[in-house]
């Protein structure tokens, strides 16, 4: 097996070919090497450190370092032996053999772990500071101070709040490494916007499908109409206990308040109008236990990058490929809740509020940054309609000829302060075992999908 690695040196690389090195010649590009080499010498400077680490680091070389007496940075929460090659600058000529006992699972396994580390703490001034600033924080506050798991796994430190958790099994990143698996139960919660004047009211419909799930541990209705919450009486019996939160300041963002009632892993977001039989919900949940740090949900949207405007475009187009699941009616880990509410700016969730629009797509996008993967779309029943059904309806938000523009702005705003497009597309859709097959009814254990 043959590698290519390039000594970084002031003012010139040298390359090593099947382990001969040799001086490389002004006309090589210098950053072109970088990413096409494995292994990256990072001799000691004119101090013990070099900022040729950080370059490759960000080129995905694994550094093999030589400068004994380093303090890598931020080693007081990070494993380097994930990331990097610690060599004996006394011993440079055993790095040729210990270069070549490394094999190719860990020569993956190191690359990748650089382009973590590098994206998660140290591509720009700001995520160093801010991993400063953190440490720091741990170590004041030793009794919730995050784990090396947290710090050295994906999705980082940054990103796993302490103030929510210390443990990492209480988040969905880690379910996979510690052996762990989600609850077997949700929680619904259900954002109501327009007042209770009929026993026919899709919301009332809706929390009676729910009820009836074997996996539904208790119903939550966000009540954020201007209109008083109406009695308990006026409520359908339901054998789940169903509590009526009344919003205090009634905003958009307020659905994803992470509220102490909900003790669930599994957060079932529903719009008020939302159609969902029982069937589908317990096909979901199914699915969305499976891949518990992603959103699971039915209604899809993409996006999509607009040459002519030099923006970001969003669209509802029902086509093979989607990048957004919407959360009018869809599964996501109680985690995002808090990381919603405590993580994002105050600018964002102000816009959203104002707008009393896109923060389905603003829970996407966080979504989306923190896991580096697309939601996942559920097989639905085939007249299903858009979350707001009544198109023409005065109270509906989706009669508005506003709305639209709006979703479009805040793709390039939430762009804007991510610092880059986290959504990313998928072309995959979960159907049931035999869903649509030609064979007998009695065989399907979610029979009544299509039906509706």
């Amino acid at each position: 097996m043959h590698y290519r690695f390039i000594i970084l040196t002031k003012g010139r690389a040298l390359i090593s070919s099947d382990m001969c090195v040799f001086v490389c010649p002004c006309r090589f590009d210098y950053q072109e090497l970088l990413h096409n080499s494995t292994f990256c010498l990072v001799p000691r400077g004119r101090r013990l450190g070099s900022f040729r680490f950080l370059e490759a680091l960000q080129a995905a070389c694994i550094p093999v370092l030589l400068s004994n007496g380093w303090e890598l940075p931020f080693s007081e929460v990070i494993d380097w032996s994930k990331a990097a090659i610690i060599g004996d600058e006394r011993l440079l000529l055993q790095i040729p053999s210990i270069t070549r006992s490394v094999d190719a699972d860990r020569i993956l396994a190191l690359r990748q772990q650089t382009q973590f580390l590098w994206d998660s703490y140290f591509s720009s001034v700001a995520k160093i500071v801010l991993t400063t600033l953190e440490i720091i924080q741990d170590r004041v506050h030793t009794h919730i101070s995050r784990s090396r798991l947290m710090w050295n796994s994906l999705p980082g430190g940054l990103y796993t709040l302490p103030h929510f958790s210390s443990d990492p099994t209480h988040f969905p990143f880690y379910y996979g490494v510690l052996g762990k698996t989600p609850q077997q139960e949700f929680t619904a919660v259900i954002q109501a916007v327009t007042p209770l004047q009929s026993p026919l009211q899709p919301i009332l419909k809706l929390i009676i499908a729910m009820a009836k799930s074997k996996f539904c541990a208790q119903i939550i209705v966000l009540w954020n109409c201007d209109k008083p919450s109406p009695p308990r009486s006026k409520w359908p019996s339901t054998t789940v206990p169903l509590t009526v939160i009344e919003g205090e300041r009634k905003t958009m963002s307020g659905r994803f308040f992470p509220h102490d009632v909900i003790r669930t892993d599994a957060v079932l977001s529903l719009d008020e109008d939302s159609v969902l039989s029982t069937n589908e919900v317990d096909f979901a949940f199914i699915v969305w236990h499976s891949f518990p740090e992603r959103i699971v949900g039915y209604p899809a949207r993409s996006h999509y990058w607009d040459g002519g405007k030099a923006r970001w475009g969003y669209t509802s187009k029902w086509t093979n490929e989607y990048s957004m699941v919407l959360t009018g009616a869809a599964f996501y880990h109680r985690y995002y809740n808090y990381l919603y509410t405590h993580y994002l700016p105050t600018r964002l969730l102000s816009m959203v509020d104002q707008l009393a629009n896109c923060e389905d797509i603003l829970m996407n996008f966080l979504v989306s940054a923190v896991t580096k993967l697309p939601p996942i779309k559920v097989t639905q029943k085939k007249q299903y309609k858009e979350t707001m059904m009544q198109q023409g309806s005065k109270s509906s938000r989706w009669a508005d000829p506003d709305h639209f523009a709006q979703r479009q702005s805040c793709m390039n705003s939430f762009t804007s302060w991510f610092g880059f497009m986290p959504l990313l597309h998928s072309q995959l859709r979960l159907d049931p075992v035999l869903f649509k097959d030609q064979v007998s009814i009695l065989r399907k254990k979610y029979r009544d999908i299509e039906r509706l």
